[in-house]
């Protein structure tokens, strides 16, 4: 399978998520968090991909109709260094800001709520978190920021962050003093008191000392990570809208209590590695499909998203509604979309096995492994 730049990024971010996962079991002992991880990889990133176009058309746009052509008039290297430096600051006051005001913490905290620093933390965030970054970087449109220039260089800057959620790195040396590293970060999402509100940086730590937000990490000082307060939950529609609810001060529906039903986190695991598997195969292959292919597959795989989400809260309708995805996907990827190449097969394939391991797990459940509502 040929892959385009977009689907080939969620493929390396992937692999290089199960391989910490999977060194720090076998090297570690550290048991893999899959609920938290599936979480973390599923937390919407169908929908995100959606409004990161959003946010991508709106800085072209404001290119076109508001644009001041100061630095698109500079030599391209001045263009690509401020890109990265002033890109960069946008970011600290956004993510400064995003704890600091109410309404933009209601969208922030979804991230912050995984209680397990690995690299799959890096990718976990709020529905609406492209929309909600987007105003701090405007700017850079008016001032006439090339837009491959924009979507390069914030590529660039979201991929260190990534690397910035890895559990293997303790220090980085030199690089301490410089950028924001593993070990910074694991500050920013540290529950201590000393921790709360410092490191806000992305790439480059001149901001966090700049502005007086820097924090080094301590020695003796134990690590916890999550927000305090909370009640876990990983099912992303709760986590991206719930605290968004309270702050509208509205009643969010209370899907939690309605039925129980458990199985083993490495089902949870296999089948939120298919999905996120799925995802990658719809971002690769979008655009060759009829709107209402593109619809009905985005709408399954979404809702797939909130099934395995009300799974992982061992809820019973999480598992009724995953075995219908399971079931439903295969049956319209083989006779309403017509592909047969070999990945969309092998993904497809591995769903409806996984779909009806599930039917068996939720009608004839092992005593150890489940029991009925």
């Amino acid at each position: 399978m040929t892959l385009n730049p977009f689907a080939l990024t969620f493929v390396i971010m992937l692999a290089f998520v199960l391989a910490e996962l999977l060194i720090l079991k076998w090297v570690r002992k550290t048991p893999v968090p899959w609920k938290d991880v599936i979480f973390n990889l599923n937390s919407g990133h169908i929908l995100m991909w959606v409004f990161r176009g959003v946010e991508v058309a709106a800085f072209a746009l404001l290119l076109r109709h508001a644009n001041l052509h100061i630095v698109d008039q500079w030599p391209v290297a001045a263009q690509w260094l401020f890109a990265f430096v002033a890109w960069d600051l946008c970011f600290y006051w956004m993510h400064r800001l995003h704890h600091k005001i109410p309404l933009l913490w209601a969208v922030h905290v979804v991230h912050h709520q995984g209680e397990h620093f690995n690299l799959s933390l890096g990718v976990r965030n709020s529905w609406y978190s492209s929309l909600t970054n987007f105003p701090f970087i405007a700017i850079l449109a008016v001032l006439g920021l090339p837009l491959e220039i924009f979507v390069v260089i914030s590529s660039l800057h979201y991929s260190v962050q990534f690397y910035n959620h890895n559990a293997l790195v303790n220090k980085s040396g030199i690089l301490d003093k410089i950028m924001v590293t593993p070990s910074h970060h694991r500050v920013h999402h540290g529950t201590d008191k000393r921790y709360i509100n410092r490191n806000f940086g992305g790439t480059l730590l001149l901001w966090d000392k700049l502005f007086g937000s820097f924090q080094p990490e301590l020695d003796g000082v134990e690590m916890r990570y999550g927000v305090k307060g909370t009640t876990p939950t990983h099912n992303p529609l709760l986590a991206s809208n719930g605290k968004l609810f309270k702050w509208l001060r509205a009643r969010f529906p209370d899907w939690q209590s309605r039925g129980v039903f458990h199985v083993p986190e490495l089902y949870i695991g296999i089948g939120g590695v298919i999905l996120f598997g799925l995802v990658i195969y719809y971002v690769n292959h979008e655009a060759a499909w009829t709107a209402a292919q593109q619809t009905t597959l985005f709408a399954l795989i979404f809702a797939g998203t909130l099934a395995l989400g009300g799974l992982s809260d061992a809820r019973r309708w999480g598992a009724m509604a995953w075995i219908a995805i399971c079931l439903a996907l295969p049956l319209l990827f083989l006779f309403w979309q017509g592909a047969r190449d070999a990945w969309g097969v092998i993904f497809m394939g591995l769903l409806l096995v996984h779909g009806l391991d599930g039917a068996r797990r939720l009608w004839w459940p092992a005593p150890q492994e489940g029991t009925r509502a």
